[in-house]
């Protein structure tokens, strides 16, 4: 069985005073932002540490609340996010960190790939190779022109990667 867990944390920009205590008014981009949240069955999860997440490099603006973290409410990690301005520099924003649990289920991935080194490996760059060398770019005159020819490259791609790639499964038992 596959879990699904869905997690939405990132840098909004959208100052509001619902997360925000020095921001005093309600952004119209605030209910966008809780509509998604709340479609996905997610809610703002406050952190253990409340603190503005970004800094401002003038001394006459305030640090602001940017960087968010929404959770199912039910999730082990809601409202128990750290955020570390210890370990912000270069950047001035605040590393927000939450430990995921994840079950101890047999949680599969399906990848498709081509192994390192492989006759597959070879075998791609060599029909992508020849399927560029029969391109027809001596009448280049136009930005149509140009648009054609890149659909046609990514069409070679896209061919030989259905043709040499192979789905692999990655289990909980797959070695590194």
């Amino acid at each position: 069985m596959v879990t699904d867990m869905v997690v939405m944390i990132g840098d909004f920009n959208i100052r509001d005073s619902d997360w925000d205590p020095n921001t005093h008014h309600h952004s119209m981009h605030t209910k966008d932002l809780l509509t998604i949240a709340d479609s996905l069955g997610l809610e703002l999860s406050p952190p253990i540490n409340p603190r503005p997440t970004r800094f401002t490099d003038n001394r006459q603006n305030t640090d602001l609340v940017l960087d968010l973290v929404f959770l199912a409410p039910n999730n082990t990690g809601f409202g128990k996010h750290i955020l570390h301005p210890e370990i912000c520099k270069p950047s001035n924003h605040i590393p927000l960190l939450i430990k995921v649990g994840i079950r101890e289920e047999n949680i599969d991935i399906i990848i498709q790939s081509i192994r390192k080194d492989s006759d597959e490996e070879k075998d791609f760059i060599e029909t992508i190779k020849s399927n560029i060398r029969i391109l027809d770019i001596t009448s280049m005159a136009s930005q149509m022109d140009l648009q054609v020819c890149t659909n046609q490259l990514s069409d070679i791609f896209n061919k030989a990667w259905i043709k040499h790639s192979k789905l692999k499964y990655i289990t909980k038992y797959s070695k590194e």
